[in-house]
C-alpha cells in the first residue's frame, strides 16, 4: 500500500500548489482521496489520469471536490477514452445532489454523472473499494464530514482525518494506525479556544495523534504562509512520535 500526496493546501491554495488530493495504491488499484483545486494538473504530472480506478470524498467543500469537474472532462472528452470507462465516485450522504447542482450552475450540466458512477456511501458501514476497505467516523466541521480509515488486504493501513476540529471520534478510528493524516489549517498555534471548531492547530493535531497511539503523524492541509519549522515544533510538542509535513509528490509506503 502506498500513499502519494498530490496536493495538500487548504481553501487558499499554496503558490503554485494544489488543494487536497491523495492517491492510495494497493495491488495495482489506485484510489484518489479528495479532488480539490489544482489536483488534476498535478496528477497529470505524476501518472496517467485514466489510471485512477475510484475516487473517495470525505465532505463536499470546494477545496476537496472542485477538480471533479476537470477530472470528469478528462475522462469523458479530453483523453479519448471509451464511454464505458466510468470510475466509482464515492461521496457522503447528500453530496450527490449537491455535486450535480454545482456542475449545472457552472454550465457543465451532467458532467459528473456522465464521468463517474456516483455512489453515496453509508458511513455507518464499511465500504469496499477495490482491494481497500474504508470505515468512517463523523468529525466536527462546518458541513458534515467523515474521517476515513483505509485498509488493504496485505495489512497496509492509513487514517485520514478529513477536515475537523478537536474530537474524540478520530482518536477511536485511528487507534494504533501506522499513519495518521491530520490537518493543521489553523497553523502552529497552541489552542484556539471554545466555540464551534472546524479545524485544528498543529499542536492539537499532535495531541490527537498521541491520544490515538499513531505510529506516524503526517501533518497536512496547512498553508504555505505558515513556517514549516513552527508547524513541526507545535505538532511535535503534542505528539512526541515520528512526524512529517505533507508535500506534493511525497510518497509513503505502508
Amino acid at each position: 500500500m502506498e500513499l502519494t500526496v498530490v496536493g495538500k493546501a487548504p481553501a487558499m491554495p499554496d503558490a503554485g500548489g494544489a488543494q487536497s488530493g491523495y492517491v492510495i495504491e494497493a495491488d495495482g488499484f489506485k484510489l484518489l482521496l479528495e479532488c480539490g483545486g489544482g489536483v488534476v494538473s498535478k496528477l497529470r504530472q505524476l501518472m496517467d489520469v485514466a489510471s485512477i480506478d475510484a475516487v473517495l470524498i470525505s465532505h463536499p467543500h470546494a477545496d476537496h471536490v472542485v477538480d471533479l469537474l476537470p477530472l470528469g472532462f478528462a475522462l469523458t472528452r479530453g483523453l479519448g477514452l471509451p464511454d464505458a470507462v466510468r470510475p466509482p465516485l464515492c461521496v457522503p450522504p447528500g453530496a450527490a445532489t449537491a455535486l450535480e447542482d454545482f456542475a449545472r450552475v457552472l454550465g457543465m450540466d451532467s458532467q459528473i454523472a456522465e464521468a463517474f458512477e456516483v455512489h453515496e456511501y453509508d458511513p455507518r458501514l464499511p465500504l469496499r473499494i477495490g482491494p481497500l476497505v474504508v470505515t468512517f467516523a463523523e468529525v466536527p466541521h462546518y458541513v458534515r464530514a467523515w474521517a476515513c480509515d483505509i485498509r488493504a488486504a496485505d495489512g497496509g493501513r492509513l487514517t485520514f482525518g478529513a477536515d475537523c476540529g478537536p474530537n474524540d471520534a478520530i482518536v477511536q478510528l485511528a487507534r494504533a494506525t501506522p499513519l495518521l493524516m491530520l490537518e493543521a489549517t489553523e497553523g502552529p498555534g497552541e489552542h484556539i479556544g471554545q466555540g464551534v471548531r472546524g479545524h485544528l492547530t498543529a499542536r492539537e493535531a499532535g495531541e490527537l495523534a498521541h491520544a490515538a497511539g499513531a505510529q506516524t503523524l503526517l501533518l497536512t492541509h496547512y498553508s504555505d504562509v505558515h513556517d514549516p519549522g513552527a508547524l513541526r515544533g507545535a505538532a511535535g510538542r503534542g505528539f512526541g512520535g515520528r512526524l512529517e509535513l505533507a508535500g506534493e509528490r511525497q510518497r509513503h509506503r505502508l
